[in-house]
């Protein structure tokens, strides 16, 4: 296989009227696996996958996909809820590379608009791996807003954020604060206080805060509904959708099962790499 770089896999086309950015890596002719990125500042497809995406592309056909409002993907006004407007543009991604169904991962963000697909897209989708996704999780017993929300609507609000700010939002999602290295906040840094970067945020956060589409991202209300197999995995020590939050969608959602890493928060895909790979292609495949 050839060398798996950024630039060696970066694409972009038009699907569903939006400039879409990805990043496509594996044999041609497999199945199709879909990762879609959490909501941080500077989050991308690569940001959160990068890394993952040498081990899936040796058995599936695998994009690594900017949301809407994100990386180097159009940032336009939404005319409904985030979840919704994201399932949509993936759709027709997929539509525009010929793909009739994959399987997808999703974080956070991008575990809600995993789960909107299912929702909306049901022929699209054959198995999702969720971890700590939006829109599903209800957190039972932890405060809200939580820790790691707490941190992110103080770097989105700020005027002048901070790259203080930005390492302070980071620490939360880690649990283990090694991988917040000067490199990462560096990298997140320069991609999070671009313009562009920064209207995609406030576009996307503004669909969350419109009172039409609150019931529309709120996903645990339909979770009933997903026929799709599910594998919900979760970082024991997550800051920012915590562990009790998986209890609804794992008894509502009927073909749903639970992983819980130890010594992991909100980024099971890095800091529990190894094994994250392992139960995701082992779920995918069988």
């Amino acid at each position: 296989m050839a060398d798996i770089t950024y630039d060696s896999t970066s694409r972009t086309t038009k699907a569903a009227g939006l400039t879409l950015h990805y990043h496509e890596a594996g044999p041609a002719e497999a199945p199709v696996v879909i990762m879609l990125h959490g909501g941080g500042p500077g989050a991308s497809g690569w940001s959160n996958f990068g890394t993952n995406l040498p081990v899936f592309a040796g058995r599936f056909r695998t994009l690594l996909v900017d949301q809407p409002c994100f990386g180097r993907s159009g940032k336009p006004e939404l005319d409904r809820d985030y979840f919704s407007f994201s399932a949509a543009a993936v759709a027709g991604l997929m539509d525009e590379l010929g793909i009739g169904k994959a399987h997808f991962i999703g974080n956070s963000l991008g575990g809600g608009t995993a789960v909107r697909m299912a929702l909306n897209h049901p022929d699209k989708v054959a198995k999702l791996v969720l971890m700590g996704p939006g829109g599903v999780s209800v957190n039972l017993f932890a405060p809200d807003p939580t820790e790691g929300i707490k941190r992110l609507f103080e770097f989105n609000t700020s005027p002048e954020p901070t790259k203080e700010q930005l390492r302070a939002f980071l620490g939360v999602m880690a649990y283990d604060q090694s991988i917040v290295t000067d490199e990462l906040v560096e990298d997140r840094w320069a991609s999070a206080i671009d313009p562009e970067t920064r209207l995609g945020g406030a576009r996307m956060a503004a669909s969350f805060a419109d009172p039409a589409w609150t019931e529309d991202w709120m996903l645990w209300r339909e979770a009933h509904k997903i026929t799709h197999p599910v594998l919900l995995t979760w970082g024991r020590e997550d800051r920012v959708n915590p562990l009790d939050g998986a209890l609804v969608a794992l008894k509502t959602i009927p073909d749903a099962r639970l992983h819980v890493f130890p010594h992991c928060g909100h980024w099971a895909q890095t800091e529990q790499a190894d094994e994250f790979n392992r139960l995701a292609l082992d779920f995918f495949s069988h």
